[in-house]
């Protein structure tokens, strides 16, 4: 169903990263519902390219386009810049989801795990927004829209060891989130920031957080009633929806069980 204040981005091109499964794939849908064209990318587009086919058969007005790109590697986020913007003109609204967590303690944990959690999460998600601007400005598109996918993570530390390096790279998305917002400013344009800051969502996430350890994942989903990605996904339509004025910094939302 179409949504109040969705219809100006009809047509429009959004880019979704991390789409092959969990809040990326739930948005990327809701997107398409909306009727966009929706760039999908992930480092293996199987799921992707399954749930486009999916959207296709279901009539929805926009369509996915999945695109393989390895958000660890800047030669791929260029490509995949430039393949949009020489097949589809360039990005409206770019949606940084992709995130990644291992349990890499600060006392013990490894600088490969640390290197590459700050690498998806911060470097990779600036990289994007960079591109994603300078698309915006080389075609005079004054009414973008950048969302960076946070977490509850970034605006407190958890007690859990295993997440702390993880909730440092979040803290990080969201002083670059405020930044982002300044700088847009400062350039006169009207194109806006928001961070949506989820807690405990229902994906694969704690079992890649604990891939040792299946049963504590499992826990992780067990002792309360947690987010769907779907609701992520409909803050997302929310923020996107919200009048051209309306400035929307941050949705924190956690599951109303959840205690910290």
């Amino acid at each position: 169903m179409a949504r109040a204040g969705m219809e100006r981005w009809r047509g429009r091109l959004a880019l979704v990263t991390g789409a092959s499964g969990g809040i990326g794939a739930a948005v990327a849908r809701a997107l398409v519902q909306q009727g966009l064209k929706v760039v999908g990318c992930a480092r293996t587009v199987g799921n992707i390219e399954e749930l486009a086919a999916e959207c296709k058969s279901a009539g929805y007005p926009g369509t996915l386009i999945p695109y393989r790109c390895d958000l660890s590697n800047e030669e791929d986020i260029l490509s995949m810049f430039s393949a949009v913007r020489s097949q589809h003109g360039g990005v409206d609204i770019c949606i940084n989801n992709a995130g990644l967590a291992r349990p890499d303690t600060l006392l013990s944990g490894s600088t490969s795990g640390w290197k590459n959690m700050f690498n998806v999460n911060v470097l990779a998600l600036s990289i994007c927004t960079r591109e994603a601007y300078q698309s915006m400005k080389e075609r005079n598109v004054d009414d973008g829209h950048i969302i960076n996918i946070n977490s509850m993570s970034g605006h407190r530390v958890p007690p859990n060891s295993a997440t702390h390096f993880y909730s440092a790279t979040k803290y990080t998305v969201t002083a670059l989130t405020e930044g982002l917002r300044q700088e847009l400013r400062e350039a006169q344009t009207h194109i806006r920031a928001t961070c949506i800051s989820p807690g405990v969502v229902e994906t694969q996430f704690a079992f890649r957080l604990h891939d040792k350890d299946p049963e504590k994942a499992a826990a992780t989903y067990e002792v309360m009633k947690c987010l769907k990605p779907e609701d992520v996904a409909e803050a997302v339509i929310y923020v996107l929806s919200s009048p051209p004025h309306v400035q929307i910094g941050d949705i924190q939302m956690r599951p109303t069980e959840q205690v910290v």
